[in-house]
């Protein structure tokens, strides 16, 4: 793991915290350097091993250049909580963050196909078993890559505490504000026939991230991250 600096006591050292947070998330932002100029983007992602697979359009010139070898950069946040402290410089978020630098490689063959199917079954468990497989044009249009996971080339952090306790009693309210994702309804697409049941991949992805209680459902005041 790369040594960390700024908030150092929030660092975690396991590898088993990296894969924790790296599990926990769909969404990362890729970074890297194309033309001497910043390039990111948000990525769907899954872990599998000791590696991050991801995927995009082969049209996409910065994603090749990446596919190449270029040096990127992978990171994962997810906001758990706003923390209310007694003061605005105490005041803070919990947070689990991580990040995952290194070089990408690109799959071929059967193991695009492998690492396609897998990316699916991350998102919506077990979906991939329900359609067919994907066509020759559908493999030619999408470039599938991995980062792997590399001793030293990580970093980890997780802040999961309340504020910090003030230096006299003031009598004022103090505490976190959590906040989750959850899943609303399934609804079907407008050419769905009415009575079609939803795919068990379906039903195991609202299971498994947990249902919007239904007063909370069309609230605008509801924050959900």
């Amino acid at each position: 793991m790369e040594q960390i600096r700024r908030y150092a006591d929030l660092a975690r050292s396991d590898r088993s915290d990296l894969d924790a947070v790296l599990d926990a998330a769909a969404v990362g932002t890729l970074s890297t350097v194309v033309d001497g100029l910043p390039w990111v983007v948000p990525i769907l992602y899954a872990r599998d091993g000791d590696r991050i697979v991801l995927h995009g359009s082969t049209g996409a010139g910065a994603l090749r250049h990446v596919a190449d070898g270029a040096p990127v950069a992978f990171s994962v946040t997810m906001l758990d909580g706003i923390v209310v402290a007694d003061t605005l410089f105490d005041s803070t978020a919990n947070y689990r963050s991580a990040v995952v630098r290194g070089r990408l490689a690109a799959f071929s063959g059967d193991g695009a196909v492998d690492a396609l199917d897998l990316l699916s079954d991350a998102l919506i468990p077990g979906r991939s078993s329900e359609v067919r497989t994907h066509t020759k044009k559908e493999l030619a249009a999408t470039l599938a890559i991995a980062l792997s996971i590399e001793p030293g080339c990580w970093t980890v952090k997780v802040r999961d505490a309340p504020p910090p306790a003030p230096s006299s009693a003031s009598g004022d309210w103090a505490g976190v504000v959590p906040l989750r994702t959850v899943a609303g309804e399934p609804e079907p697409a407008p050419w769905v026939g009415e009575g079609v049941p939803e795919p068990e991949s379906v039903r195991r992805l609202v299971a498994a991230v947990g249902v919007m209680p239904p007063q909370m459902k069309h609230s605008d005041s509801m924050l959900s991250i």
